[in-house]
């Protein structure tokens, strides 16, 4: 463990849509000096990309062209990137086009390659446009999903990272009433399970998951719902006789504060908006999404491609630079597990 803790973390970064706010946020991000302690950040994009983006925001950054990820150095004040795609000209700022998307999924797809031969420790994302990519004659409905695939892994999870907030996801994009009618003992025992064996798999020595309730005051024992009288208690009951730590269900008003005060390692939330209003009220650009299930550690930001503001240089880093620390930190802790 030594010896690891010793090695920097090499994370790849990929450049997400270049008509977007991508390739900004990453420039101003590795502007910072603590993501080069203990850490070799690795572009994966265009150059001519980066260099325009340098010249349009007045960085005094300089772009190294590498050939593979074990090439780089690591050296602040210089950004090194694998070339994964070679345009003469790139997209128009701000719109949708499919030369964008196509470049997009060959970053990612460069990143994986590196991440299957050891050659990067984790990946962080920037934003893609899921249009783009659909223009671009792509499938993956999302990020998410073409990861799994070009991974082969069968079964990922989406945790929200705020500071030390750790939320996870039963649901997510479902109506509410769909996600409300989905919700089985089965589903939540299996997302209380997913939940502490991915805060174990991250180092968490027995991690104690809080499970969000449904209904306002937790139902108040089937006066205001029935959700928690008849599923959640009992698939909590049913984890708990397994010997899984797990406490609730809390009510949603409660459980995020006590778990950002330390109560809990983790919240089960229910469905998409009850833990996304809850972490990105408390840190909206600095709310950060890891997929876990997939080989490596993958972060991103939070938000999209932002085309309304491409190339206007103001586009906020906070969430990109919260991406990379997560993204080292839980790499960190996940070897320490191993």
């Amino acid at each position: 463990m030594d010896q690891l803790t010793m090695r920097p973390i090499r994370v790849g970064i990929t450049m997400g849509d270049p008509a977007g706010i991508g390739p900004e946020i990453i420039i101003k991000a590795l502007t910072d000096h603590s993501h080069y302690d203990g850490m070799i950040p690795i572009i994966y994009g265009d150059p001519l990309v980066f260099n325009e983006t340098l010249a349009r925001v007045k960085s005094p950054l300089q772009l190294r062209v590498i050939e593979d990820a074990v090439s780089a150095k690591g050296h602040y004040g210089t950004l090194e990137i694998v070339p994964t795609s070679n345009v003469e000209s790139t997209p128009k700022l701000g719109e949708v086009h499919p030369k964008a998307g196509d470049m997009a999924v060959k970053a990612i797809t460069a990143a994986i390659q590196s991440a299957l031969h050891g050659e990067i420790d984790a990946i962080n994302t920037a934003p893609i446009n899921k249009e783009a990519v659909r223009k671009a004659g792509y499938h993956y409905p999302g990020h998410t999903e073409m990861l799994a695939e070009l991974f082969s892994a069968h079964h990922v999870v989406t945790m929200f990272v705020v500071g030390n907030l750790r939320v996870f996801f039963l649901t997510r994009h479902h109506p509410l009433k769909d996600a409300i009618r989905l919700l089985t003992i089965e589903q939540v025992y299996d997302g209380i399970q997913q939940g502490i064996k991915y805060l174990v798999e991250l180092g968490f020595e027995q991690p104690v998951l809080a499970v969000a309730a449904l209904n306002p005051h937790a139902g108040e024992n089937g006066l205001i719902g029935t959700e928690e009288q008849e599923i959640l208690i009992p698939a909590i009951k049913k984890a708990q006789q397994d010997g899984l730590s797990v406490e609730g269900p809390i009510p949603a008003d409660a459980v995020f504060y006590q778990a950002r005060m330390g109560r809990y390692h983790g919240v089960l939330s229910l469905y998409h908006d009850q833990g996304h209003i809850a972490t990105k009220t408390l840190d909206f650009n600095g709310t950060v999404s890891v997929t876990l299930g997939l080989p490596v550690i993958r972060t991103s930001v939070d938000h999209g491609t932002a085309f309304d503001i491409a190339g206007q240089g103001i586009a906020d880093a906070h969430g990109q630079s919260e991406a990379l620390r997560v993204a080292k930190e839980l790499t960190l802790l996940k070897q320490s597990r191993n």
